[in-house]
Protein backbone atom coordinates (compact mmCIF):
# COMPACT_ATOMS: atom_id res chain seq x y z
CA UNK A 1 0.00 0.00 0.00
CA UNK A 2 1.25 3.20 -0.67
CA UNK A 3 2.33 5.57 1.46
CA UNK A 4 -0.29 8.53 0.77
CA UNK A 5 -2.80 6.23 0.36
CA UNK A 6 -1.78 5.03 4.38
CA UNK A 7 -1.98 8.55 5.50
CA UNK A 8 -5.41 8.54 3.71
CA UNK A 9 -6.93 6.30 5.99
CA UNK A 10 -4.88 7.37 9.08
CA UNK A 11 -6.32 10.94 8.83
CA UNK A 12 -10.14 10.20 8.46
CA UNK A 13 -11.45 10.11 12.26
CA UNK A 14 -14.93 7.92 13.04
CA UNK A 15 -16.69 9.74 16.42
CA UNK A 16 -14.43 9.17 19.86
CA UNK A 17 -16.56 6.72 21.74
CA UNK A 18 -17.28 7.89 25.66
CA UNK A 19 -14.12 6.13 27.46
CA UNK A 20 -16.00 6.13 30.47
CA UNK A 21 -19.40 4.00 28.72
CA UNK A 22 -20.57 0.79 30.21
CA UNK A 23 -18.49 -2.23 28.29
CA UNK A 24 -20.15 -3.33 24.69
CA UNK A 25 -19.70 -6.05 22.65
CA UNK A 26 -17.13 -4.58 20.79
CA UNK A 27 -14.77 -3.86 23.38
CA UNK A 28 -12.31 -6.30 23.55
CA UNK A 29 -12.83 -8.92 26.23
CA UNK A 30 -9.01 -7.51 28.04
CA UNK A 31 -10.76 -3.87 28.57
CA UNK A 32 -13.31 -5.78 30.89
CA UNK A 33 -10.27 -7.53 32.74
CA UNK A 34 -8.39 -4.15 33.02
CA UNK A 35 -8.95 -3.72 36.73
CA UNK A 36 -6.17 -6.69 36.88
CA UNK A 37 -3.16 -4.67 36.24
CA UNK A 38 -4.38 -1.77 37.61
CA UNK A 39 -3.82 -3.96 40.74
CA UNK A 40 -0.74 -4.56 39.98
CA UNK A 41 0.83 -1.07 39.31
CA UNK A 42 3.01 -1.25 42.34
CA UNK A 43 4.90 -4.90 41.52
CA UNK A 44 5.01 -3.46 37.87
CA UNK A 45 6.46 -0.68 38.27
CA UNK A 46 9.30 -2.07 40.67
CA UNK A 47 9.76 -4.42 38.03
CA UNK A 48 10.14 -1.57 35.61
CA UNK A 49 12.08 0.18 37.71
CA UNK A 50 14.56 -2.79 38.16
CA UNK A 51 15.01 -3.86 34.76
CA UNK A 52 14.57 -0.32 32.96
CA UNK A 53 18.16 -0.22 31.27
CA UNK A 54 16.59 -3.79 29.57
CA UNK A 55 13.77 -2.19 28.19
CA UNK A 56 15.41 0.87 26.87
CA UNK A 57 17.76 -0.48 24.86
CA UNK A 58 15.49 -3.88 23.90
CA UNK A 59 13.93 -4.06 20.49
CA UNK A 60 9.80 -4.14 20.26
CA UNK A 61 9.63 -2.37 23.50
CA UNK A 62 9.05 1.41 24.38
CA UNK A 63 8.98 3.32 27.48
CA UNK A 64 6.23 6.07 26.77
CA UNK A 65 5.82 8.94 28.57
CA UNK A 66 2.42 10.90 28.28
CA UNK A 67 0.99 13.81 30.10
CA UNK A 68 -1.77 13.23 32.59
CA UNK A 69 -5.09 14.30 31.20
CA UNK A 70 -6.53 15.46 35.21
CA UNK A 71 -2.77 16.36 36.92
CA UNK A 72 -0.71 17.02 33.96
CA UNK A 73 2.09 14.89 35.54
CA UNK A 74 4.28 12.39 33.29
CA UNK A 75 3.03 9.28 33.09
CA UNK A 76 5.17 6.35 31.92
CA UNK A 77 4.28 2.83 30.85
CA UNK A 78 6.02 0.05 29.07
CA UNK A 79 4.62 -1.01 25.88
CA UNK A 80 4.94 -3.66 22.72
CA UNK A 81 5.94 -1.58 19.41
CA UNK A 82 6.45 -1.83 16.06
CA UNK A 83 9.30 0.15 14.41
CA UNK A 84 8.96 1.62 11.16
CA UNK A 85 10.76 4.29 8.96
CA UNK A 86 7.65 6.35 9.24
CA UNK A 87 7.46 6.06 13.50
CA UNK A 88 6.57 3.74 15.67
CA UNK A 89 2.94 1.54 15.94
CA UNK A 90 1.55 0.54 19.37
CA UNK A 91 -1.72 -1.36 20.01
CA UNK A 92 -3.78 -0.97 22.98
CA UNK A 93 -4.78 -4.66 24.46
CA UNK A 94 -7.59 -2.36 26.94
CA UNK A 95 -9.58 -0.80 24.61
CA UNK A 96 -9.93 2.63 25.07
CA UNK A 97 -9.57 1.98 28.76
CA UNK A 98 -6.39 2.32 28.82
CA UNK A 99 -4.90 5.61 30.53
CA UNK A 100 -2.46 5.75 28.06
CA UNK A 101 -4.51 6.41 25.09
CA UNK A 102 -7.07 8.10 26.85
CA UNK A 103 -3.77 10.62 27.89
CA UNK A 104 -2.99 10.94 24.47
CA UNK A 105 -6.15 11.89 23.14
CA UNK A 106 -6.18 14.84 25.78
CA UNK A 107 -2.69 15.85 25.18
CA UNK A 108 -1.22 13.92 21.67
CA UNK A 109 2.79 15.04 22.23
CA UNK A 110 4.75 12.15 23.97
CA UNK A 111 8.15 11.32 24.90
CA UNK A 112 9.44 8.30 23.73
CA UNK A 113 12.39 6.06 25.07
CA UNK A 114 13.18 3.51 22.78
CA UNK A 115 16.86 1.63 21.72
CA UNK A 116 18.57 3.80 24.09
CA UNK A 117 16.76 7.27 22.60
CA UNK A 118 15.11 9.37 24.56
CA UNK A 119 12.81 11.43 21.71
CA UNK A 120 9.67 13.58 21.50
CA UNK A 121 6.59 12.32 19.26
CA UNK A 122 3.79 13.22 18.07
CA UNK A 123 0.29 10.41 18.90
CA UNK A 124 -2.17 9.74 16.74
CA UNK A 125 -5.17 7.39 17.65
CA UNK A 126 -6.22 5.79 14.56
CA UNK A 127 -9.69 4.39 14.98
CA UNK A 128 -10.70 3.64 11.58
CA UNK A 129 -10.31 0.10 10.67
CA UNK A 130 -9.56 0.25 7.45
CA UNK A 131 -6.29 2.41 8.38
CA UNK A 132 -5.57 0.15 11.77
CA UNK A 133 -5.72 -3.11 9.31
CA UNK A 134 -3.55 -1.11 6.43
CA UNK A 135 -1.06 -0.65 9.27
CA UNK A 136 -0.89 -4.28 10.56
CA UNK A 137 -0.46 -5.55 7.45
CA UNK A 138 2.21 -2.99 6.14
CA UNK A 139 4.26 -3.61 9.56
CA UNK A 140 3.45 -6.44 11.27
CA UNK A 141 2.83 -6.03 15.15
CA UNK A 142 5.01 -9.42 16.09
CA UNK A 143 6.83 -9.97 19.94
CA UNK A 144 10.36 -9.45 20.29
CA UNK A 145 11.79 -12.82 20.70
CA UNK A 146 15.66 -12.85 21.74
CA UNK A 147 16.45 -15.66 19.74
CA UNK A 148 16.93 -15.63 15.77
CA UNK A 149 15.75 -18.83 14.59
CA UNK A 150 12.39 -17.75 16.86
CA UNK A 151 12.68 -14.17 15.20
CA UNK A 152 12.85 -16.10 11.92
CA UNK A 153 9.59 -18.58 12.16
CA UNK A 154 7.62 -15.66 13.24
CA UNK A 155 8.54 -13.09 10.96
CA UNK A 156 9.00 -15.39 7.63
CA UNK A 157 7.07 -18.30 8.57
CA UNK A 158 4.15 -17.39 10.06
CA UNK A 159 4.01 -13.80 8.87
CA UNK A 160 0.67 -14.91 6.67
CA UNK A 161 -1.25 -16.08 9.91
CA UNK A 162 0.37 -13.51 12.24
CA UNK A 163 -1.31 -10.66 9.48
CA UNK A 164 -4.73 -12.66 9.58
CA UNK A 165 -4.68 -12.54 13.18
CA UNK A 166 -3.73 -9.07 13.60
CA UNK A 167 -6.06 -7.31 11.16
CA UNK A 168 -8.90 -9.33 13.04
CA UNK A 169 -7.30 -8.63 16.70
CA UNK A 170 -7.17 -4.56 16.25
CA UNK A 171 -10.62 -4.13 15.55
CA UNK A 172 -11.86 -2.94 18.35
CA UNK A 173 -9.07 -1.86 19.84
CA UNK A 174 -7.41 1.64 19.33
CA UNK A 175 -4.37 1.38 17.32
CA UNK A 176 -1.44 4.39 17.92
CA UNK A 177 1.01 5.81 15.75
CA UNK A 178 3.21 8.24 16.75
CA UNK A 179 5.46 9.94 14.82
CA UNK A 180 8.49 12.20 15.27
CA UNK A 181 7.78 15.78 15.35
CA UNK A 182 10.47 16.29 12.58
CA UNK A 183 9.12 13.73 10.42
CA UNK A 184 6.25 15.37 8.06
CA UNK A 185 3.46 12.93 6.78
CA UNK A 186 4.04 11.23 4.14
CA UNK A 187 1.92 13.30 1.29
Amino acid sequence: MAACELTDLCSRQLPMPDPHAVATKSEPLAARLHWIPRALRGPQSALISALRYYFEHAPGWVLLTTRGRKTGLPREVLLPCERSPDGMILISTYGMRSDWVRNIQHDPQVQVTCAGWVLPGHAEVVENIEAKQALVTAHPFFPALPVAPAQFVFRVLLRPLLILFLRRWVGPRPVVFIRSPQTPPSA
